[in-house]
């Protein structure tokens, strides 16, 4: 690093007013540089770097010195460009307009920069300002793309290419936009871009050609229309580099001809022989990357065939199962110096020497809250929570294996289990691992004919449990789980083999578990979660349950951080399988102590605690009230940290008024905390409300369903909606509030895809609190809360099922409370709204729902008749009607209907399909 004061720049941008000032170039550069050195005080001086955001051209002063310092070291000038890069993510969309400019020009400068890692990170700046701002906001830029991709300096070429790629990674329809350009006309920007893009599939450069391929295929897949027109050009370049020498130009290529199987199947189809050919040529490929990209296409393939039979035929691929599924079982067999093989190794040799390889931060994944779904539909999303590791083509090659077999079913035995018995006999343990994956990939699609063999193939699999190396053994464990849901079956269906066979998975499952090896321990663990889900009280029989408690309590004492959250999970699964049966005294005096251990042992700011708080959720649900002996404790650490997160915030931040909280609250705590007091509420009922009575519970929910995240709102909600069922008085005094907040979270710029659960959830909970006020309370704003629930159901086709039958229910339920206010508009929804009931499951809010619509009917049965065939099809839906009273209303109402026609009932009958006049006759005695 050149001394202070000796550094000046080799030239300044051409454009923009603002210019820096030597003292603060140099101040900046000083503290860029310590922060390289080793040994420096790094906090210190990244604290010194962040006040500098005070200074409103503090982005200014970094840009001059990423693009202008020409004599600085690269190390400076990167670090410069990326706190640039973080520094706009936050603050661009605040940017005056002189100072965008500056920014703009000076990247626009380093764009043609000779060093590569700069360049790189001028396409990531370049991306967050076209993300933030738009591609139409800056002109220059599509006029410097146009004129690089034109350019003999493969420096300029790379570095537009590079920028490219990035806009179009995170948002690809920019180049949908219309751009205006020198000559005073506006073009869209694919239409100056991709002709350029490509002609550069046959440019002298590799990078070029790999960069140009690879924003081809986010466009075709991001932005569709802007590749149509050169549809063709496209794929016959894509074909013309199918074989070029380069193995990073032919990964690309492959990864667009994948695409094209779910965007475009018809285009490939009279080439898809070559194209099979080709995947399969290149599936076996000695570069893994080519290898990895081709193995894509083979699930592609059968998903698309199955998605679309009528634009890619599945019987194209049949000739080639018998040389394909040979090609995926040996890439089935871990590479030698694979990193799971050397980690799964050192962590055996360190078990066998009684030594525990502590978890590294590295291994753990941030934990991710369930979020609390609420109401009807309220499962749309599933996550299994199983963990992501790097995919490669040994997991590639199984899932299409696995896929293969869902299309092709008992056809490839034949051919899989020759090779998987003789694998079976190697000494190499690659190969017989390998062999054990196979039979757990096709166990779903040729479950028809391996399900004769069960028996066997479990007393191949159990063996292998034992087996000295971890990675059979964890394999073992997987696959297993596979054919639990047969295993199970077997059980319950067949003799005392059954049986029999069902308890020695289970011993040998739990064996597992406490495996001295992480990575068995992690396996087993999954796999015994897999088989309580199948099993479900299947598990109460004889000492099923008594040996799975007491294994999972040991693994409480000996898991490492990892595995305890698979742990969690796995008691989580227990007490949905089995509920109020684990409230059994001498299982809870199993599991119990263990875990409250575990409680008492994390501080309240251990992010550890947070999947613990999940399992404590699920098991206070399965308990039910014979949880209350532990709920006091449980609700006041909840409260004591909401508290702490809370006022850490600020207090909370607002959505209505966009204001930022001052320090960030880690909001999985805050999630974690309310989700478990909604588990409280489930088990405690109507107890609940001595538990909350003393507490400020109302005020922290308020503030909650203010917060700016959309999951913190999500999990505020349910819980709103959960104490209205069974604490109703608790919440009283808020709940105007609380309505009014439910109302803004529907109104339509919140409902995008980011924040609809919270949206769902904020309409179930208005619902829920609705049919516990007084029509007084609920008058003020049940016309606003009806405005936001109808447009819903008015665009239902556009918007998730769940949040439908929510709004649906909610509409009926305030009808119910006040139909005066809302009977004079039922014309305008009654169709939409009886659509969306019909669906509805039968239950409670379904009866709800329909109380509703019977107080508007009798207040304005003629607005029914323009939606006649809808609201009769919806009277139709029911299968089961608990209340009397309500059937009672039902038929009174439609007797009326019949009476008040008269002559015109026929027609009105007749418009009807017969299934409904049937059901309609039988349920209501027309």
């Amino acid at each position: 690093m050149p001394e202070q004061g000796s550094w000046r720049p080799t030239d300044k941008p051409q454009e923009g007013a603002w210019s820096p000032q030597e003292s603060g170039v140099h101040q900046i550069c000083y503290l860029l540089a310590q922060v390289q050195k080793p040994g420096s005080d790094q906090g210190q001086i990244l604290q010194q770097l962040d006040q500098c955001k005070s200074y409103p051209d503090f982005n200014n002063y970094l840009a001059f010195i990423f693009a202008q310092g020409d004599s600085l070291p690269i190390e400076v000038r990167q670090s410069a460009g990326l706190l640039l890069k973080n520094n706009l993510k936050a603050q661009y969309a605040a940017t005056t307009e002189e100072f965008r400019k500056y920014i703009k020009v000076a990247l626009l400068h380093a764009i043609r920069s000779p060093s590569k890692p700069l360049r790189h990170v001028v396409g990531t700046n370049v991306a967050v300002i076209v993300g933030v701002g738009g591609l139409p906001t800056w002109p220059e830029l599509l006029m410097s793309f146009v004129q690089c991709l034109e350019s003999s300096d493969p420096n300029a070429l790379e570095g537009a290419l590079d920028a490219l790629y990035k806009i179009c990674e995170d948002a690809p329809v920019q180049l949908e936009s219309e751009v205006a350009t020198e000559a005073g006309t506006a073009q869209r920007a694919s239409k100056m871009l991709v002709p350029r893009l490509l002609a550069l599939f046959s440019s002298p450069y590799e990078d070029a050609k790999c960069l140009a391929v690879s924003i081809m295929n986010l466009l075709a897949g991001g932005a569709p229309s802007a590749v149509v027109e050169h549809m063709d050009t496209y794929l016959a370049g894509l074909f013309a580099l199918a074989h070029d020498p380069s193995t990073e130009v032919r990964k690309p290529v492959c990864t667009g001809l994948v695409q094209l199987l779910h965007l475009q199947p018809e285009r490939l189809g009279p080439h898809m022989q070559s194209i099979i050919e080709y995947m399969l040529d290149s599936t076996q490929c000695g570069d893994e990357g080519v290898a990895l990209e081709s193995c894509e296409f083979w699930s592609a393939f059968c998903e698309a065939s199955v998605a679309q039979p009528d634009r890619l035929n599945p019987e194209i691929l049949r000739p080639f199962l018998g040389r394909l599924v040979p090609v995926l079982l040996k890439n089935m067999v871990y590479d030698e110096y694979d990193e799971e093989v050397a980690a799964a190794e050192a962590a055996e040799e360190a078990a066998i020497a009684g030594r525990t390889l502590e978890d590294k931060d590295a291994e753990i994944k941030p934990f991710l809250p369930k979020n609390a779904s609420r109401g009807e539909g309220g499962d749309d999303e599933d996550d299994d929570g199983e963990e992501v590791n790097r995919w490669n083509l040994r997991k590639c090659s199984a899932a299409g294996l696995d896929v293969l077999s869902t299309v092709f079913g008992d056809e490839l035995l034949p051919i899989v289990l020759p090779i998987v018995e003789q694998k079976l006999r190697e000494e190499d343990w690659r190969a017989r691992e390998s062999a054990i994956l196979a039979l757990g990939a096709i166990s779903e699609g040729c479950a028809n004919g391996l399900l004769s063999h069960l028996t066997e193939m479990v007393a191949i699999m159990l063996p292998m449990l034992l087996d000295a190396r971890p990675l059979v053994r964890s394999i073992s464990c997987w696959a297993l789980s596979r054919y639990s849901y047969w295993i199970v079956q077997a059980s319950v269906e067949l003799n005392s083999q059954g049986k029999q066979q069902f308890d020695t998975v289970v011993a040998g499952l739990l064996t597992r578990v406490r495996d001295a090896n992480k990575h068995v321990q992690e396996a087993a663990c999954s796999a015994l979660a897999t088989l309580e889900e199948a099993a479900g009280r299947e598990l109460l029989e004889s000492s099923r349950i008594t040996a799975i408690l007491k294994t999972l309590a040991a693994a409480l004492q000996m898991y490492g951080r990892k595995n305890l959250r698979i742990l969690y999970d796995a008691i989580s699964t227990l007490c949905d399988a089995i509920g109020g049966a684990l409230a059994e005294p001498s299982l809870l005096q199993i599991l119990m102590p263990p875990l409250q251990e575990k409680w008492a042992s994390l501080p309240d700011t251990d992010r550890e605690l947070q999947p613990l708080f999940e399992c404590f959720t699920s098991l206070a649900t399965a308990l039910g009230p014979a949880y209350e002996p532990y709920a006091q404790a449980t609700f006041d650490r909840c409260m004591r940290i909401l508290t702490m997160q809370l006022q850490a915030s600020g207090g909370g931040a607002s959505i209505a008024n966009g204001q930022h909280p001052p320090i960030e609250p880690e909001k999985e705590f805050v999630i974690c905390s309310l989700d478990l007091i909604s588990g409280l509420a489930e088990s405690l009922g109507p107890a609940m409300e001595a538990l909350v009575g003393r507490s400020n519970l109302r005020v922290i929910l308020i503030q909650c369903c203010q917060d700016l995240s959309a999951d913190v709102r999500q999990s505020a909600f349910a819980l709103a909606g959960d104490l209205a069922k069974v604490a109703a008085a608790h919440l009283a005094p808020s709940s105007a509030d609380l309505l009014a907040l439910g109302v803004a979270n529907l109104q339509p710029a919140m409902l995008r895809a980011e924040s609809m659960s919270a949206c769902n959830n904020a309409c179930w909970s208005l619902g829920e609190m609705a049919v516990k006020l007084k029509p007084e309370e609920l008058s003020p704003l049940a016309a606003a809360i009806v405005e936001r629930l109808v447009p819903i159901l008015q665009n239902m086709n556009s918007m998730p099922r769940s949040i439908v039958e929510n709004s649906a229910i909610t509409l009926g339920r305030v009808a119910w409370v006040c139909p005066g206010q809302i009977a004079p508009h039922l014309a305008h929804f009654v169709g939409p709204w009886c659509s969306a009931l019909r669906s509805i499951r039968d239950d409670v809010e379904k009866e709800h729902a329909f109380l509703g619509l019977c107080a508007l009917l009798r207040a304005n049965p003629e607005a029914a008749l323009t939606s006649w065939v809808q609201l009769c099809e919806a009277m139709a839906s029911w299968r089961m009607m608990q209340d009397e009273g309500l059937r009672n209303e039902l038929t009174l109402l439609l007797q009326a209907f019949k009476a008040n026609l008269g002559g015109q009932w026929e027609h009105y009958w007749g418009v009807l399909e017969a299934p409904v006049r049937e059901k309609l006759s039988i349920m209501y005695g027309l």
